[in-house]
């Protein structure tokens, strides 16, 4: 470990100590939009350790990576395409939109859940308008409750959400984003973002981040997650921070 990676780590290692928290501060990571590309799909899915596989569902390798996801013991959730106020959802399948009835919508999540096999929670794609509106949060709420033991991760794609209010209100596990790794590929960008993962960690004691399979992503991961140990933070699974809560 070089000089200044040991600096670092006694540093976050102090901000972790100096607060109320009893163990090693923990870091959930959810790689998104697996589904199209089969090589970047399976070179996530071989990632260590504890990592959790978003898959949109109706794409062309979805239900294959789902279940080699699962097969490598990784937790599989649905990314489900909600409509953005940029409304390019007419190219995703099973897409919700904000003019859907209620029967169309419960329709479209039960097609997307089958479509995604082992999948244990949902997390939403883009959804930067359909996250603002009561009312289908409020359906889409209702839909995960139905289906016993899912729970509901927002990507936060706009601090107007309301995915979280109704989550609380109607008993679904849920929690949003902290990081996004990557809000452009280049690698100084992902870099800079991990370093601040770790920071907030150490602050709040746990954090849920979102990166995408993208080669910069993929490689920083690869190297950097093997030493998070020893930097002295816990990667755990998705569900068991949110059962931490």
């Amino acid at each position: 470990m070089s000089l200044l990676r040991t600096l670092i780590a006694a540093l976050l290692l102090a901000l972790a100590s100096g607060s109320t928290a009893t163990s090693p501060p923990q870091i959930a990571i959810i790689i998104d939009d697996l589904g199209y590309r089969l090589d970047a799909g399976q070179r996530a899915i071989r990632l260590p350790g504890p990592i959790a596989f978003a898959i949109l569902p109706g794409a062309p390798r979805s239900k294959d990576l789902a279940r080699r996801a699962y097969k490598n013991g990784k937790e599989v959730l649905l990314h489900l395409p909600l409509q953005a106020t940029a409304n390019d959802l007419d190219q995703e399948p099973m897409g919700i939109h904000l003019d859907m009835s209620r029967r169309e919508f419960n329709e479209t999540f039960a097609r997307a859940i089958a479509a995604v096999p082992h999948a244990i929670g949902v997390n939403s794609h883009r959804g930067s308008l359909l996250t603002r509106h009561p009312g289908h949060m409020q359906w889409l709420m209702e839909e995960i409750h139905s289906h016993q033991d899912l729970f509901f991760v927002d990507s936060f794609t706009t601090h107007q959400s309301v995915a979280m209010q109704f989550a609380d209100e109607t008993g679904v596990s849920a929690r949003k984003r902290d990081i996004f790794l990557d809000p452009d590929q280049d690698p100084e960008t992902v870099a800079r973002e991990f370093e601040r993962m770790k920071y907030m960690a150490s602050k709040r004691g746990s954090v849920i981040v979102i990166g995408h399979p993208y080669p910069a992503t993929l490689e920083l991961l690869e190297r950097e997650l093997p030493l998070l140990a020893d930097e002295g933070f816990e990667l755990v699974t998705i569900s068991e921070l949110l059962n931490n809560d």
